[in-house]
């Protein structure tokens, strides 16, 4: 009889395990999902502020100076999250533009994201002091920050 208790106990356990082999790709998966979704969503307000900024001082909408001021704060703002909970290690996704390259420089990459906070928070400072003057260049540094990393990490 213990024989035969053991032998059940040992294919409830064989069976458990299997099934937690089985479903923890799914739940990595899920994850990998959600992490895709929080980095996609912070690029997404970096591309909407600077596309409002960038239209503004093209001319191809009109220029104010207080709705600018606020699209450089969010910008700012965004780019003080942390951005990488959504890249975590071997998270490479169809759904998302991101290469490779992100993991293989992952230091590289961190450091280009710092550079893209600091310059927003300097876009920030000089929209807030009404310098429209300065505007121009801070919204290039910032555009620079931007092209750093999409031209090596992005799609």
């Amino acid at each position: 009889m213990k024989h035969n208790k053991r032998t059940f106990k040992n294919m409830l356990s064989l069976t458990l395990m299997s099934g937690l082999l089985l479903t923890a790709p799914m739940v990595w998966a899920g994850e990998v999902e959600k992490a895709v979704e929080y980095r996609q969503g912070v690029m997404n307000v970096f591309s909407w502020n600077m596309k409002a900024m960038s239209d503004m001082m093209k001319g191809k909408t009109p220029f104010d100076q207080k709705v600018f001021a606020g699209h450089a704060k969010d910008l700012a703002n965004a780019s003080g999250l942390n951005l990488m909970p959504g890249f975590p290690e071997d998270s490479e996704s169809e759904e998302s533009d991101a290469l490779v390259e992100i993991w293989m420089e992952f230091d590289d990459f961190e450091a280009k994201y710092k550079k893209l906070g600091e310059a927003a928070r300097g876009l920030s400072e000089v929209a807030a002091s009404g310098d429209k003057a300065s505007l121009g260049e801070a919204l290039k540094m910032t555009g620079k920050s931007c092209k750093a990393c999409h031209k090596k990490y992005k799609n």
